[in-house]
């Protein structure tokens, strides 16, 4: 037997854990070419929020009563697949199972012994990804300029900042306790960082940090804060839509500072990507991220939880900030 999480209800605003309900399924034997899984660690990311509503966007809304899906790195527990053998580690987009068969298509093999196999889930992985081809390709990043990342300490936005360095930017973060600002200083080499709920006036925080003002904005929270960014942006500035976990349970639609009138006045780009819009640059953005995390040049931490129970609790920590980094369940 083997436990499954579905979606019983969709959320009405904070997702509850009432909304998921865990159920036992026996596992089916293994036919010629599939391969049986066994979930060794599970991603939780905010964007999984936007699936649990029956609206039409970039990927299929999650169905009532069946199981969640999200990043896992899973162990082969028995194989009938020539393209996998028992014990190899794979990288995958898998339900929220303990135990499931697999084809093996869109499996990855992941190696333990250049990475821990958590990191195939964050800097290794989709995080990763996300970081450096939303910053490069959208951002379009030269040394100098000033970067502004929101969300700092999360997954994403640590290693982005990172990444800014490394490419000769000026970097702050945002985020939200002094321990998380001194962490992105001390730990992740960022030249300043704000506290959102320590600062009275974000605009004016923002502007005492970056006093050459924002060439660019990578934005993973939307709301508030990145409405007083548009106060500091320079000409030409690129902003890049990553993320909006701020208003991702609002019930009603949040009241915001138009940006037309900043985007003309200095003719600024604003724009909204999923990483999968650069799936052909997956394997130049691992290649380069692997190279940096082998030189010590990028560090990465994480918050993981244990047990599969948890894993609709950790998913909701997450709009609680409960997370440093990548928030993974090890199963």
């Amino acid at each position: 037997m083997s436990k499954t999480i579905v979606l019983k209800k969709r959320p009405e605003g904070l997702p509850k854990l009432s909304d998921f309900e865990f159920m036992d399924e026996s596992v089916p034997e293994l036919k010629s070419g599939e391969l049986l899984l066994k979930s060794k660690y599970v991603s939780v990311d905010p964007y999984l929020r936007g699936r649990m509503n029956d609206v039409k966007s970039y990927i299929p809304p999650f169905e009532l009563d069946k199981p969640l899906v999200s990043g896992t790195i899973a162990e082969v527990a028995d194989s009938k697949n020539e393209n996998f053998k028992k014990g190899d580690f794979v990288s995958g987009m898998l339900a929220w199972k303990e135990m499931q068969i697999s084809t093996g298509e869109g499996l990855m093999k992941v190696d333990p012994d250049k990475a821990s196999l958590s990191a195939y889930l964050g800097i290794l992985g989709m995080t990763g990804m996300t970081a450096y081809l939303g910053l490069t390709e959208i951002g379009k990043p030269k040394s100098g300029e000033t970067l502004l990342v929101s969300g700092a300490a999360g997954a994403v936005g640590s290693i982005v900042g990172q990444i800014g360095k490394l490419l000769g930017l000026y970097v702050i973060g945002i985020a939200g306790t002094d321990e998380k600002v001194d962490m992105l200083k001390t730990e992740f080499g960022f030249d300043g960082g704000i506290n959102y709920n320590s600062s009275e006036n974000m605009v004016e925080a923002i502007k005492s940090a970056c006093p050459s003002g924002v060439d660019i904005y990578f934005d993973n929270v939307g709301g508030t804060i990145s409405d007083a960014v548009l106060f500091t942006i320079n000409n030409f500035a690129r902003i890049v839509q990553c993320g909006a976990i701020s208003i991702y349970n609002e019930t009603e639609m949040p009241k915001s500072v138009p940006v037309h009138t900043f985007l003309i006045r200095r003719r600024a780009l604003m724009q909204g990507f999923i990483v999968f819009d650069f799936e052909e640059k997956y394997p130049q953005a691992i290649r380069q991220l692997s190279e940096w995390l082998s030189e010590g040049k990028l560090k990465y931490t994480e918050t993981i939880e244990e047990g599969f129970e948890n894993l609709p609790l950790a998913f909701i920590d997450l709009f609680h900030g409960k997370n440093t980094g990548k928030m993974v369940v090890k199963v």
